[in-house]
């Protein structure tokens, strides 16, 4: 298996996912049900599809367990948004803070390892 390098969809990816953690933390702090919150809502929802399309070209020679995280948050988008458009807010929340932190925060600590482009950028960075 050789490294990874910096493809235009990895760097997608990368920048989707970087957004997606930051908009993802704004929309689950504030208020909720806003206008605010729903444009925001929308847009990290958009960034999460980029993720989720971006990882699927992503692979060495085949998909590994965390394109299992794409799939579920491919299957979990869709019925988030139709929760909230329901009125359906418990069970909508349940699902996009599940996202947020499974295919989010679990997945990006993945990332961090030496083995895996980020990681090394990251570690590299912080000069170890």
């Amino acid at each position: 298996m050789g490294a990874y390098t910096w493809t235009p969809t990895i760097a997608l990816h990368a920048g989707a996912a970087i957004a997606s953690i930051l908009i993802g933390a704004v929309v689950l702090y504030r208020t909720k049900g806003t206008p605010a919150h729903r444009l925001w809502g929308r847009v990290w929802v958009a960034l999460m599809l980029t993720i989720v399309v971006s990882s699927l070209f992503i692979y060495r020679d085949h998909y590994s367990w965390i394109h299992g995280l794409s799939f579920f948050t491919l299957a979990m988008l869709p019925r988030g948004v139709y929760l909230a458009r329901k009125h359906h807010i418990k069970q909508h929340q349940m699902t996009m803070v599940s996202m947020y932190f499974g295919a989010l925060v679990i997945a990006g600590i993945f990332t961090l390892l030496p083995s895996r482009l980020m990681g090394q950028a990251v570690w590299r960075w912080f000069g170890i």
